[in-house]
């Protein structure tokens, strides 16, 4: 298994370098500061530990990429880095903008300190990031260090425009399957895509294969936010660790959800009465699963699945990392429904 015995070198470095980097704001004058950092990377406070850091899937698809395109993946680490800290500054920010008080079974960072200092601390990570990003003229030429930044801040654009979009669908009536794609391409797939570039622009993969590997960053995070959204309302709490009353309790405009109101049947005519009781979500759920939602939205996934494989096959990802890709999207399309 590639991706297991890769993982098994990259993850640890991963995290050493995300402790270097949040480490420019370890001085004892701002100690409780840092420690809203280290508590929110999931490394500090009660419930520590890998479920409270996540899967640092993104900055393991830039190693990946970086060695398939046949370079150095310790030149890619402070990338890797840098987009980590962005992911977890977007984390920081939207709990606040949806009133979370929960990240990974613990309470969010502005629920302890509150939400001034909250906002605060997310904008300390989204420096920190941008700080990370320049150390990256240790192992690269000036000009490749440039073309990275480049797509790094088109992505980070990218989120914002997304988070957009998210919040101010919230409460409209009109919307069409091409409003979502345009909502998850910026909010989900954008730093995805910037992962899989980066990582091939590290690595010395031509402009045509760096290209492939944005397409196929792309489609990876519009499917897997598709498929994110299934198991939103049908999955399995117990085999994906996400609650499957929770999208519907909050309301979320997903891509099962605008099929079931663009469809005007029983699903679309409850869920335009108001709010949705915690007691009708299994009841509303299955609606929606007979009016053929679950089937367009596995549709739409397994399109877009199709089209990830196929940017990477044009990509020509080289030796065990470029096993380790394919494995990684397997795993990543693949979850327990």
């Amino acid at each position: 298994m590639s991706l297991s015995t890769l993982s098994a070198t990259y993850l640890p470095a991963i995290e050493a370098e995300l402790q270097h980097q949040v480490n420019r704001l370890n001085e004892p004058i701002y100690a409780p500061f840092y420690e809203m950092l280290t508590y929110h990377m999931g490394w500090s406070g009660e419930g520590a530990g890998p479920e409270a850091s996540g899967k640092r899937i993104r900055p393991l698809l830039v190693l990946l990429a970086c060695a398939a395109s046949g370079g150095e993946w310790q030149g890619a680490m402070p990338a890797a880095a840098a987009i980590e800290l962005i992911h977890n500054f977007s984390l920081v920010h939207d709990d606040i903008q949806d009133n979370s008080d929960k990240r990974r079974g613990r309470p969010t960072v502005w629920k302890i300190w509150g939400m001034p200092i909250g906002i605060n601390a997310g904008d300390a990570l989204f420096v920190i990031a941008q700080q990370a990003l320049f150390d990256l003229h240790r192992h690269h030429p000036a000009e490749t260090v440039l073309q990275a930044a480049r797509v790094f801040h088109q992505a980070c654009l990218d989120l914002t425009k997304g988070q957009y979009l998210d919040l101010s669908y919230e409460n409209r009536t009109d919307l069409q399957e091409s409003d979502y794609w345009a909502m998850v391409a910026g909010k989900t797939a954008a730093l995805i895509s910037a992962c899989a570039q980066i990582g091939a622009l590290l690595g010395g993969s031509s402009p045509d294969l760096q290209e492939a590997y944005r397409d196929f960053g792309h489609y990876l995070g519009l499917a897997f936010q598709v498929q994110d959204d299934i198991l939103g309302i049908w999955g399995n709490e117990a085999l994906t660790g996400k609650s499957a009353a929770s999208d519907l309790l909050e309301g979320k405009k997903s891509l099962p959800v605008l099929y079931g109101l663009r469809r005007g049947g029983a699903f679309a005519k409850r869920w335009l009465e108001g709010p949705i009781r915690p007691d009708e979500v299994a009841a509303l759920a299955e609606e929606l699963a007979r009016e053929g939602a679950r089937l367009r939205a596995q549709e739409a996934a397994d399109q877009m699945t199709d089209l990830a494989l196929q940017s990477l096959r044009r990509a020509e990802p080289q030796g065990e990392a470029g096993e380790a890709l394919f494995e990684l999207t397997g795993k990543l399309l693949g979850r327990q429904s």
